[in-house]
């Protein structure tokens, strides 16, 4: 692998933090900001959002320019973005700048999956494209946990510190490490036919908005479950990374056997199966003690491995069929985050009007809703390329 593949994924690891970050100090936020805790909630929706809708209008603006200096932007504005997060004055400026920040991470992700595909040779375009992703996993087992304890210890304006912290690594190691990539050239035909692919959109859609239904408000969710507070919520988020780690180990090796539908549904059940045990959990059905919090670490362990093994067998196929385009890229990107902010609201509805053992019910309702349709939908047969492409 070519080393400067991990310095792109240094990119992922600090937007991924950045989008968490705040998480494990959420309730705490929330109170001094003067909203709910499901008001706060949509500081990730904002930014999630704003990425999404803006992913693939990013991606066709700047597709002419070299993928280091885009790259560079984008690390750049969510510097500077975050150290205006930690000095907000008040929740209305914060949600504006959270959906700036989304900007940030619009401009820069595809930049950074389309420049690692473009240093490795083609046969190891999908290992390079699974390492960038894995600057995701890093961020749930370093760097949000990171952001917890810190904010712990002074207080939640810190994590966004941390944030900008993290933005800086990754700005310098890009600027000294990694070499101009220029812009890949049009496709041949000048467009990319989605009718194909529209099911791994929707199974990258509906798997991340039922993880992130729970993921956001992992803070009450652990409160609830096993009486757990503060820096000690930093141990159950690293869990996320944990089993992310696992996942993608195992999604990696099923998308080089081919896998496809069946591999879909199974993680989808134990995506399901997780969010019952979360259930479980927060209705203490338990004793406290180290009963519930092994029960709600796995629970947490096993969301997480299944959905990042469903990651790597959609991206596969996806980049099979459309020979890795960049807006192919950057609208897969986009449904993440679309995933994300449908769950963000969803749990801030459900905590909202019932509470937080309503958050992993509307969870498991989602992961019903993505094993149903996706039953029927998702193709059954390996999807080979295109020949035009």
């Amino acid at each position: 692998m070519n080393p400067r593949v991990f310095v792109l994924t240094l990119c992922t690891f600090a937007f991924g933090s950045a989008a968490f970050i705040f998480a494990g100090l959420l309730e705490e936020m929330a109170k001094d900001l003067g909203v709910s805790t499901a008001v706060a909630g949509q500081l990730q929706t904002a930014y999630v959002l704003t990425s999404a809708l803006l992913g693939p209008v990013a991606a066709w603006a700047l597709g002419r320019m070299d993928r280091k200096f885009v790259v560079i932007a984008g690390l750049a504005l969510g510097l500077v973005l975050h150290l205006a997060c930690s000095l907000a004055p008040n929740f209305e400026t914060l949600l504006v700048l959270r959906a700036l920040a989304g900007l940030a991470g619009a401009m820069s992700g595809p930049a950074a999956s389309v420049a690692a595909a473009a240093l490795v040779p083609p046969e190891r375009r999908g290992s390079a494209l699974a390492m960038v992703s894995g600057g995701m996993t890093l961020a749930f087992v370093i760097g949000i946990p990171i952001g917890s304890v810190v904010g712990s210890i002074f207080d939640w304006r810190a994590t966004f510190l941390v944030a900008a912290a993290l933005a800086a690594v990754a700005l310098i190691g890009v600027i000294f490490f990694l070499p101009r990539v220029p812009a890949p050239p049009k496709r041949e035909g000048g467009r990319v036919e989605f009718s194909g692919i529209w099911p791994l959109h929707l199974t990258s859609f509906l798997t991340f908005a039922a993880n992130m239904t729970l993921n956001l408000y992992i803070a009450p969710i652990v409160r609830v479950g096993t009486g757990i507070t503060g820096a000690g919520v930093a141990f159950f988020q690293a869990m996320i990374g944990v089993g992310a780690a696992v996942g993608l180990w195992l999604g990696g090796r099923a998308a080089d056997r081919g896998a496809g539908k069946s591999w879909i549904l199974q993680g989808i059940a134990i995506q399901a199966c997780a969010m019952s045990l979360h259930l479980a959990a927060t209705h203490q059905l338990l004793p406290r003690g180290w009963a519930s919090d092994a029960l709600v670490a796995l629970a947490i362990f096993l969301a997480a491995m299944a959905l990042f093994s469903i990651s790597p067998v959609t991206q596969s196929r996806l980049i099979q069929m459309t020979n890795g385009a960049p807006v192919a890229l950057a609208l897969n990107g986009s449904v993440f985050s679309m995933g994300q902010a449908m769950g963000a609201t969803l749990g801030g509805v459900a905590l909202a009007s019932y509470g937080v053992p309503a958050i992993p019910a509307a969870a498991l309702m989602m992961s019903a809703v993505g094993f149903s349709v996706l039953l029927f939908v998702f193709p059954g047969v390996s999807a080979q390329p295109s020949e035009k492409s």
